[in-house]
């Protein structure tokens, strides 16, 4: 990226420092179907004696552990694809296996699930057997290039793939002295390339990518400010989304005037991880201009960019320095240390000179409280560059969100990278006000196009339908022109039966029926008496045609074949019962803020998380037919009603609006599954599927 390193008061001892060993950690990102290009390019100049991919240890997490160890005992396949996400929901077990309690524990949790033998045993072992190596893979980009033969430093295998891989992981290949270049693939990268393609299409505007610098623009800056920010690379999450609302949602104007909305967005970045959640409040009340007495004084000076609280991770070096008189080399050292795994002896020498260090400036609890929040970084965390690096490229899909939101919601979708399903992006577009068009043979593309107000749903959302017909469509369209008629069309591109039918009860072809219904063309294309079975009866009156699907079928086929209801929002399928309840729309939700309301919502995804006391709980978002909204499962409410929760599902919720920020949310009391029974007791859950769609009352839908 482009970022000034200067501008941005980026830390240069970050990169080099006097006492720096280490070689440097190359990371490159590009658009993620041109990846594979780039890594060809590689191996075709430096070959497999010179260049190999990195590796990664793969070992037994507990679910797939609970898997293998189900397989042994010879559990059916099925029945292990039921149990194994009930097991998961319950609770955090990683730690249960130095707990000496795992057997009282399998026992326990099978009784609660009424799980017979011989599951106890199996999540017993399962237990013991988690965290053992499994097998090698491809690291996700990581190469290697060495000047001679990569065999002299280090054992290569050759992957499923047929590229050498090193044995070696990549904290193994660093502490080797081998210089790792990371070959990144990114999503969004590819959504930004494919929507400038599109807006040069639609409209003869050519943006340069890497001149073009979307900053300094309002509606750009508004958008951030408001959250609405779904489908914007990294700000997307409903954690992120929600952070930015509380903090930019009745800000002080004197906080806002000064405040940059780039540089606020790059510490949002960094401040969304797990944990620096108990950070996050802090900061927006500061951040919203309260007064605040910073841990020590040196704190405030340091980080005064971030109103005393470490968000970074050179902000771990530059407090080791000003407060534990770290050089700067220990004081990066400690900073890679806290990220890396099997360096505890390190860890408690560097911890052990922190605290002889800043004990001449602090008291005990003072030092207890910062190094608590160094080791916030360990794991998951940013360094700024990096989070500065991220911020343009929201930045660069938040304006075209902005300005170009058909182009671009189009990109987001085709590329299928982003936070949330096709579905949940289609609804999301329509609230931005723009019209979802059906498949089409003579209009589709194989992905989605955008274009004014309208998004036209690709050949990609068709299942079963083949990449090479819709390649070989679209290359008969160009050449021959759009397709005049159904026959034309079987003429032209003369797809297999199956796939004809396909794109029949997908709805591709009604553009080309005539009069025609969908049974009738799936009449031609199957052929009476003695015609073809390909190109059927071309005259008419050769048999009466038949009636058009019902808007019933129709809805079916659109459930089977693209994965959702295309033509409606899926809780209008619901009309009739939400006749009988009274409910607060999303929409409506902040003008209830203290009152216990009902809700329905279709779940769009969900987030599980732990207490401090490490009890289970989940944060979802829903949407209705007006807007999306955030819901909080706390662990009563969650061990209660956690094995009803499926993705893609209509529920009814009971709870409390609560505001924070001024954002509402909802704390959920209760949950169940939207149907004719949902004001009795918690009834049999519906799936979305074509076969449940039977039982539902569709009333004017």
């Amino acid at each position: 990226t482009h970022v000034d390193p200067l501008k941005h008061h980026l830390f240069f001892e970050r990169f080099l420092n006097p006492g720096r060993q280490a070689p440097p950690d190359i990371d490159i990102d590009f658009p993620w179907d041109e990846r594979d290009h780039v890594l060809d390019g590689i191996f075709d100049r430096y070959g497999a004696q010179r260049a190999a991919m990195v590796a990664n240890q793969n070992s037994l997490g507990f679910r797939a552990a609970v898997r293998e160890v189900a397989k042994v005992y010879g559990i059916a396949p099925a029945e292990i694809a039921q149990v194994a996400p009930r097991i998961m929901r319950q609770m955090d077990v990683l730690e249960l296996a130095e707990s000496q309690v795992a057997q009282a524990w399998a026992e326990s949790l099978c009784n609660e699930m009424s799980l017979n033998s011989p599951w106890p045993e199996i999540l017993d072992l399962a237990v013991q057997a988690q965290g053992h190596f499994r097998h090698l893979s491809l690291h996700a980009g990581g190469v290697v290039i060495v000047p001679d033969e990569i065999r002299r430093y280090v054992p290569v295998e050759v992957s499923a793939k047929g590229l050498p891989v090193i044995q070696w992981e990549k904290d193994q290949t660093e502490d080797a002295g081998l210089v790792k270049i990371d070959i990144l693939g990114n999503r969004s990268l590819a959504v930004i390339r494919d929507a400038l393609a599109a807006i040069a299409r639609n409209t003869g505007r050519q943006i340069d990518y890497r001149t073009w610098d979307p900053i300094p623009d309002e509606p750009t800056q508004e958008l951030i400010r408001r959250g609405d920010t779904m489908g914007c690379f990294y700000i997307e999450s409903p954690a992120t989304r929600l952070l930015l609302r509380k903090l930019w949602t009745d800000m002080p104007p004197e906080c806002r005037e000064s405040a940059d909305v780039f540089e606020y967005l790059v510490i949002v970045s960094s401040l969304v991880r797990p944990a620096a959640i108990s950070f996050v409040h802090e900061f927006i009340r500061r951040a919203h201009g309260a007064s605040f007495d910073p841990l020590h004084p040196v704190l405030k000076e340091v980080l005064s960019e971030t109103y005393g609280i470490m968000v970074y991770q050179e902000d771990v070096t530059k407090v080791a320095m000003a407060l534990a008189d770290f050089t700067v080399e220990d004081a990066d050292e400690l900073r890679k240390v806290i990220s890396k795994k099997h360096k505890e002896k390190q860890l408690r020498d560097y911890c052990q000179q922190f605290y002889d260090g800043a004990g001449k400036r602090a008291s005990r609890a003072v030092i207890d409280a910062i190094w608590a929040m160094i080791m916030s970084f360990a794991g998951y965390s940013f360094c700024k560059p990096h989070s500065a690096s991220y911020a343009q490229v929201s930045f660069k899909s938040a304006y075209l969100r902005a300005h170009y939101p058909a182009e671009f919601m189009a990109a987001v979708i085709s590329n299928e990278g982003g936070y949330y399903s096709a579905f949940a992006y289609l609804s999301e577009a329509r609230r931005m006000g723009l019209t979802i068009l059906p498949p089409d043979v003579n209009s589709s593309d194989w992905a989605y196009i955008g274009s004014g107000r309208a998004i036209r749903v690709g050949l990609m959302q068709v299942k079963t339908l083949t990449r090479a017909l819709s390649d070989r469509l679209m290359i008969e369209r160009s050449r021959g022109g759009p397709f005049r008629s159904f026959h034309d069309f079987l003429k032209r591109v003369r797809p297999e039966p199956a796939q004809a039918r396909t794109l029949i009860q997908a709805g591709c072809c009604d553009s080309i029926a005539g009069e025609l219904t969908r049974p009738a063309l799936l009449w031609r294309l199957h052929g009476s008496g003695n015609a073809s079975p390909l190109l059927g009866v071309v005259g008419h009156g050769a048999f009466p045609v038949p009636e058009e699907y019902s808007a019933h079928q129709i809805l079916q086929h659109e459930i089977e074949l693209l994965g959702f209801p295309l033509s409606l929002h899926p809780l209008e399928l619901y009309r009739s019962v939400l006749q009988k309840i009274q409910y607060v729309p999303a929409i409506e939700m902040a003008n209830h803020v203290g009152r216990a309301v009902t809700m329905i919502g279709w779940l769009i995804t969900e987030k599980m998380a732990q207490t401090r006391e490490r009890d289970p709980m989940e944060f979802i978002t829903l949407e209705d037919t007006t807007a999306l909204y955030d819901a909080t499962l706390f662990p009563a409410v969650y061990r209660r009603i956690y094995h009803l929760l499926s993705p893609h599902h209509p529920y009814l919720l009971r709870g409390h609006v609560e505001e924070d920020f001024s954002v509402a949310t909802l704390t959920v009391d209760d949950l169940r599954p939207l149907n004719d029974s949902s004001a009795a007791p918690l009834p049999k859950e519906h799936c979305f599927t074509a076969e449940a769609m039977l039982s539902f009352d569709y009333g004017e839908a």
